[in-house]
């Protein structure tokens, strides 16, 4: 069968578990990423297996964004509410635009930008003196390398370096956990080490795969949470796509503002 760039495809030594879309064919080797897990593989391409290319990626985001209205049950016949606000860096542009669409839809301001992961330490602290964030999401890309066999080196993993560089440099600027609420990681990140560098949540636990939009629905729970109020650390989670194994965190407080009158 013939591939070309941007088809979507699944491999049959994974008993076709993931849906990938192709993103570069060289030699017979094929550069590959999730359609929904923040995930970048490689594959021969006699392993492939092609899918529909009408799959909607977004139909997920529809049913993951309509869920999660359902759990916002705002009283708006007396009182007014102001979110929190969210500066998402992402190193993936895909994604980011995926997670501002739900941001919109949840009716969460919130500022995106693109930048690679190795470039997050650098810049981080300009983005956060510009935009003033409540809330700073820190994802992208990552992967823990199995076959190095020890999953508590940082080394061993693709980017989570990366992530706990930009959290020290977010705490630098903001030392309070309840003033700047920070969600690192992405697909098997080391979770401990996003923890320890001072993130209020972060992927991956069990150094799972996560969905694209796992740390926006983190993120904007947080944001329509009440401030100086306590979230429900457990029920939070467990909106996410795989639960406690892709994402932990510490009980926060939320940082929506409740007025009265309307």
């Amino acid at each position: 069968m013939n591939f070309k760039v941007g088809d979507i495809v699944s491999r049959n030594s994974h008993d076709n578990d993931i849906i990938f879309k192709i993103l570069e064919i060289n030699k017979g080797v094929v550069i590959l990423k999730g359609v929904d897990l923040r995930l970048y593989a490689d594959s021969y391409i006699e392993d492939l297996k092609k899918e529909n290319d009408d799959i909607d990626s977004l139909k997920d985001d529809r049913k993951i964004i309509e869920e999660n209205k359902k759990d916002i049950n705002l009283d708006r016949s007396q009182y007014f509410y102001i979110p929190g606000t969210i500066l998402h860096i992402d190193g993936d542009q895909d994604y980011l635009e995926r997670c501002l669409k739900f941001y919109k839809d949840i009716k969460v301001k919130a500022y995106g930008v693109d930048l690679k992961e190795n470039a997050m330490p650098l810049e981080i602290r300009n983005y956060l003196e510009k935009y003033k964030p409540d809330i700073v999401v820190i994802t992208g890309h990552d992967a823990y390398y199995r076959r190095k066999n020890d999953i508590e080196d940082i080394n061993n993993y693709q980017n989570s370096k990366n992530f706990v560089s930009a959290i020290k440099e977010a705490r630098k600027y903001e030392k309070s956990q309840d003033k700047l609420i920070i969600i690192a990681g992405a697909c098997q990140s080391n979770y401990e080490q996003l923890i320890k560098a001072g993130a209020n949540f972060a992927s991956s636990p069990k150094r799972i795969n996560i969905h694209a939009l796992d740390p926006a629905i983190i993120a904007s729970s947080i944001a329509l949470s009440e401030k100086n109020k306590s979230i429900d650390l457990l029920s939070m989670i467990e909106k996410t796509k795989y639960g406690s194994n892709g994402i932990g965190g510490i009980i926060t407080n939320g940082t929506m503002y409740v007025g009265f009158p309307r």
